[in-house]
C-alpha cells in the first residue's frame, strides 16, 4: 500500500527553522524515483496552494513566489523522502503542510503537518 507520512511541523517563533519531512512507502527505491513530489499548504479559510516541487531526477524545482530564497525542497532517492527546509520563517507561513506524489497522472496526498510561526 502507497503511503505518504509527513513529519517535522511544529511551533517557531518567527524568522526561525523548521525541516519538513516525507516518507513514500510502500514502493522501491527504483519506483519512488520515478515520482514528481512536490510540497503544499493549505492555510485556515484559504485554498490549497503549491509551495515547491521537484522533479523524478531532482533536475527542476520551483517555488511559489512568496517562498522563493527562503524554502528549499530536495529529495533522497534511496531514503524514498523529500524535504522542505524553511527558513526565515514569517506568520503567513501557518498553515498545514501537505506532501504529493505524482506518477503518470496519479496523485496521492500525505495526511498533512501543522507548521505555527508565532511569537
Amino acid at each position: 500500500q502507497v503511503q505518504l507520512v509527513e513529519s517535522g511541523g511544529g511551533l517557531v517563533q518567527p524568522g526561525g527553522s523548521l525541516r519538513l519531512s516525507c516518507l513514500l512507502s510502500g514502493v522501491s527505491r527504483f519506483i519512488f524515483s520515478s515520482y514528481g513530489m512536490s510540497w503544499y499548504r493549505q492555510a485556515p479559510g484559504k485554498e490549497r496552494e503549491l509551495v515547491a516541487r521537484i522533479t523524478a531526477d531532482s533536475s527542476n524545482k520551483d517555488y511559489v513566489d512568496s517562498v522563493k530564497g527562503r524554502f528549499t525542497i530536495s529529495r533522497d532517492n534511496v531514503k524514498n523522502t523529500v524535504y522542505l527546509q524553511m527558513n526565515s520563517l514569517k506568520p503567513d507561513d501557518t498553515a498545514v503542510y501537505y506532501c504529493k506524489a505524482c506518477r503518470y497522472g496519479q496523485g496521492t496526498w500525505g495526511q498533512g503537518t501543522q507548521v505555527t510561526v508565532s511569537s
